[in-house]
């Protein structure tokens, strides 16, 4: 697998935690921060993939 498809990946894993994290946010504020927490170390994570 190339490096620019799992870069892809992980950025599609933080839009999902991310739209997953937007739709928790009236019912449970501590598990949507969690949650936006993990779409923020995916992307972070994504962009170093790509970078190195």
């Amino acid at each position: 697998m190339s490096r620019e498809v799992v870069g892809l990946l992980l950025f599609a894993l933080a839009g999902f935690l991310a739209g997953g994290a937007f739709s928790l946010w009236k019912k449970s504020r501590g598990m949507a921060v969690t949650i936006g927490a993990a779409a923020v170390l995916a992307a972070g994570g994504a962009v170093l993939w790509l970078s190195s």
